[in-house]
């Protein structure tokens, strides 16, 4: 099978197309034949290197952590799915990611995808939507009627949380530029702080949650405006500042994701419902020129919504 591959750690420039072995099923997963997959930043902060501390793995590595497409082969032990179902996942992060015709899924991280969504809405969702469904609710332990900043909220993980967060029934204050608040709004934001021009530290106190995509001095900042002896921070870019969550008697957590075929069950059964939907916000084929293009837009930090590969 065709699939894009490092065999080095570095720039864009490492992505290289090249035939390897097609998966075969182990007897309790399946092999998707993919039809979509999409960029995350952790695609290319681990082609960069960064994460060989935590992922120490031989090459050549095929990037890349979601997957959507209709199975191919199930594995002997598999009861629940059938050659033909269109599904998608977040697999468990090995090298044999989804930057390839083929990819071998465990069966319990698949969920259905419903009929009303594209197969390119669906490879959008798993990575950023359980990203964002497990820092409100499983790490920040969002309730109806609480409030949630979510910085950079028009960005691929963002999105999924104001939309979340509204659908919980909190009140959702979201950042980003003035070009993006149009579309925030309409997802569901109650408020949307223009970044450039205003300090969220300075409009905003009292939060309950908030949900730090960002880190740096915007992760320190965020202490600032979290309600004390209650609040919850909660980053996906490390570690918060432990002494200034001491300081602010505050829970502080930095979370890594865990693939959940459950929970993207229930993420599914939103999208159905369309209480939830998915923005892909470019799509590029899958080729090596197009994952090369795909990263380059993702590497900006200004893409907004998701960043899809179409097969």
């Amino acid at each position: 099978m065709k699939a894009v591959v490092i065999q080095q750690y570095g720039s864009k420039e490492e992505l290289v197309e090249q035939e390897v072995n097609t998966p075969t099923a182990g007897p309790d997963q399946v092999v998707l034949k993919l039809e979509a997959t999409s960029i995350n930043p952790i695609d290319w902060k681990l082609r960069e290197g960064y994460l060989k501390g935590m992922f120490d793995w031989d090459f050549p590595i095929i990037l890349g952590w979601d997957a959507a497409g209709t199975i191919s082969e199930v594995g002997s032990n598999v009861t629940k799915w059938k050659v033909g179902d269109r599904v998608f996942s977040r697999p468990d992060t090995t090298r044999f990611g989804t930057y390839a015709e083929y990819t071998a899924v465990d069966e319990h991280l698949l969920a259905k995808v419903p009929d009303s969504i594209s197969f390119e809405e669906a490879a959008a969702v798993p990575l950023a939507g359980l990203t964002a469904w497990q820092a409100l609710f499983t790490h920040g332990d969002l309730k109806e009627g609480e409030s949630v900043l979510i910085h950079a909220g028009a960005g691929g993980v963002g999105i999924f949380a104001i939309q979340l967060a509204k659908h919980a029934g909190a009140h959702v204050i979201t950042t980003a530029s003035e070009k993006n608040h149009e579309l925030l709004y309409s997802l569901g934001a109650d408020q949307v702080i223009d970044y450039k021009n205003e300090d969220f530290t300075e409009v905003l106190s009292n939060i309950d949650v908030v949900f730090d995509t960002m880190g740096g001095q915007v992760g320190d900042d965020s202490f600032k405006v979290v309600k004390k002896d209650s609040g919850r921070v909660i980053s996906i870019v490390g570690e918060p500042n432990q002494d200034l969550a001491k300081t602010n008697n505050v829970t502080a957590k930095g979370i890594w994701l865990e693939p959940n075929g459950e929970q993207l069950q229930k993420f599914a059964d939103l999208l159905e419902e369309k209480k939830v939907k998915a923005v892909v916000g470019a799509t590029f084929p899958f080729s090596r020129q197009g994952i090369y293009d795909a990263h380059a837009l993702s590497e900006t930090h200004h893409a907004v919504g998701k960043i899809v590969i179409a097969f």
